[in-house]
């Protein structure tokens, strides 16, 4: 099969482009390696992915013209490419750009792909709110930017899906930790303040934040595993995630117990639409999917910390 994976320099994206290598798919991905974050970083994820066999293309998707850039030939679309989380440096023209009207160009792109099989688009649990507990048929209640045009962006592809203009799926993701994770997020921010003896920032109130920590290889799992089902998940909204909980406080020392030592913490003031609690409700993904995520917190953090140390000590 030939796929496009967008956003493909990123954290999840490039993982997910080195399984479908790996598992005989020919990716073609697509980034504007953006400097929302260190495009070094971005270029290290896009080396491993060219070493597994793929092909990248710098290509922003908010450009109109996409059908002149990419091929037509493709069966599977995996829609990663977003303005992520929930950042002060980010403006609303970011996120609505990035994450609304990109998704609109692809979507135009993607009608005009003679052979596609599905999109995907990736979602995230923000589009639920405060609190990410539910199944996905309650009304959701995004708290930031990011989440409302997230939910946006979904349902823009999820409306050719019902129109009958294409096969389409959305995939919700949960709290996503592991190798190649951003360097602003909880658990490589973590790790490099451990390495580096600095006092961790963290958000006022927070560590009694509650979040469905997943391993990004479980994650993967989840995504890949639409491949052949899409008479099974066209039209439908799926959570991808683990059903465990843990608090900040938790995943903090687990980082320390990995490393050995104790981080200082430095208490920051807290962030507008920051979620209390997320808990993936998967039984959906089980019963589509067969979807069972495995990896503990502490493995997942293990492979994070060696990933740390092989590219930045």
């Amino acid at each position: 099969m030939k796929i496009l994976v967008t956003g493909v320099a990123g954290f999840i994206g490039s993982h997910t482009a080195e399984r479908l290598q790996e598992m005989g798919h020919h990716v073609v991905g697509v980034d504007n390696f953006n400097e929302y974050y260190d495009v070094v970083l971005k270029q290290l994820n896009a080396k491993a992915v060219r070493e597994k066999g793929a092909s990248i293309l710098t290509l922003d998707l908010r450009d109109s013209n996409l059908i002149e850039k990419l091929p037509l030939d493709i069966d599977y679309i995996f829609h990663f490419a977003a303005q992520p989380g929930i950042s002060a440096s980010s403006t609303f023209e970011d996120y609505f750009t990035n994450n609304f009207i990109a998704t609109k160009n692809l979507i135009d792109y993607a009608l005009q792909c003679r052979d596609l099989k599905l999109f995907v688009n990736i979602g995230t649990s923000s589009i639920y709110g405060l609190e990410a507990t539910f199944s996905e048929d309650v009304a959701p209640k995004p708290a930031s930017h990011y989440g409302v045009t997230k939910l946006a962006a979904e349902q823009l592809v999820l409306q050719k899906s019902r129109e009958l203009q294409m096969s389409a799926c959305s995939l919700r993701l949960y709290s996503v930790i592991g190798p190649r994770e951003r360097p602003e997020k909880m658990y490589t921010k973590l790790i490099a303040c451990g390495f580096n003896n600095e006092a961790f920032p963290l958000y006022e109130g927070s560590k009694t934040h509650l979040r469905s920590f997943t391993y990004v290889g479980d994650i993967v799992d989840g995504v890949v595993s639409v491949i052949g089902k899409e008479h099974v998940v066209n039209g439908e909204v799926i959570n991808l995630g683990t059903e465990a909980e843990h608090t900040t406080q938790e995943g903090i020392e687990a980082v320390e117990t990995i490393l050995g030592k104790s981080i200082a913490i430095e208490v920051i003031p807290k962030r507008a639409g920051d979620q209390l609690r997320t808990k993936a409700n998967i039984d959906k993904a089980r019963s589509l999917l067969n979807y069972d995520p495995q990896t503990t917190l502490l493995e997942s953090v293990r492979h994070q910390v060696n990933w740390y140390k092989e590219n930045f000590l």
